[in-house]
């Protein structure tokens, strides 16, 4: 996949392009159904098939108290949107500056004279530009002047029979509520997080259970506080089934400030520390709990690690 920035200097294109734009947080189902109708198109057309798409969330920038927390990370994104095989990808430089650029300036900077559009398509409720001032219908009166079309596409339904699409917000919720599995089904993939492997009290190996204590960037979207199955995958690509605790540990900390993801890799010994990793969560398996001693917490552990062998310790 070809990565492009707007940044770059003197973008010309070298053919036309059938486009889609987006903050494609997260790259799910909605997000692969519009590109993979893109992808179609280009290939009936003779163009390129391009995502455009942001290097910061616009809301990060234009209402930075309320912005959500991100599904995936910039590295992430490219990725993934990689993974679809989708030609190139433009990566538009998000700012205050470019929060307050006219949508019909947009179009003709970034959609017309770098990228040479042919086709537009994107979803039916889309907006874009300073104040989201464009829609589809600026974006159709635009494209009689400089000769493209727009095509609006209906929004992806749940697969679970929840009458509402399949969204970011969709997918926030259900973390939110621990709902991993559920989230899975919207983004067609088990959710995850990157991190680097910091040091922690190493109180889990003093009972038997170490765990690699993954920072996490503030900015990432976690799952409610809980303790869950999944997968752990190394710096060097190897991947390990693990039990995941997400949470403040009110055994030991009454008023922490913050959650703590921690990792318990199933049949591993070794060095994690400095390695930046990568935690997937596939099963929620209970709530955060507060114990009346380290006899109680392991106790539950042991349970918890089987639990999750059961899961994923075969996979």
């Amino acid at each position: 996949m070809l990565i492009l920035r707007d940044t770059d200097a003197a973008i010309a294109p070298t053919r036309r392009s059938v486009v889609t734009i987006g903050a494609y947080d997260g790259v799910h189902k909605g997000h692969r159904a519009v590109i993979a109708h893109v992808q179609a198109e280009a290939e009936r057309l003779g163009c390129q098939g391009v995502v455009v798409t942001f290097d910061h969330h616009p809301a990060s920038v234009v209402r930075p108290e309320s912005a959500p927390k991100l599904l995936t990370d910039g590295d992430q994104k490219i990725e993934l949107l990689a993974g679809t095989g989708i030609d190139a990808t433009f990566i538009v430089h998000f700012d205050e500056a470019a929060s307050k650029e006219d949508p019909a300036a947009f179009v003709k900077r970034v959609l017309v004279d770098a990228l040479g559009a042919k086709l537009i398509v994107v979803g039916e409720d889309f907006h874009f530009g300073h104040k989201r001032g464009g829609n589809v219908a600026l974006m159709r009166e635009l494209g009689k002047q400089y000769d493209f079309e727009v095509v609006p596409m209906p929004l992806v339904p749940r697969p679970d029979g929840v009458a509402e699409p399949v969204s970011s917000t969709a997918i926030r919720r259900a973390l939110a509520g621990g709902q991993v599995e559920v989230a899975q089904q919207l983004l067609g993939r088990p959710f995850s997080v990157r991190g680097v492997v910091v040091n922690g009290d190493k109180r889990g190996r003093t009972i038997g259970f170490p765990t690699a204590n993954t920072e996490v960037s503030n900015q990432m979207c976690l799952p409610a506080d809980g303790v869950y199955a999944g997968m752990f995958t190394c710096a060097d690509g190897s991947v390990h089934g693990c039990a995941i605790n997400l949470g403040r540990r009110p055994t030991f900390f009454e008023h922490a400030d913050v959650s703590l993801l921690e990792a318990h890799l199933l049949d591993f010994s070794g060095d994690l520390y400095g390695q930046q990793v990568s935690v997937t969560f596939e099963h929620f398996l209970r709530s955060e709990r507060k114990f009346d001693g380290l006899d109680a917490i392991k106790a539950q552990l042991q349970l918890d690690v089987s639990a999750a062998r059961g899961l994923v310790g075969r996979k």
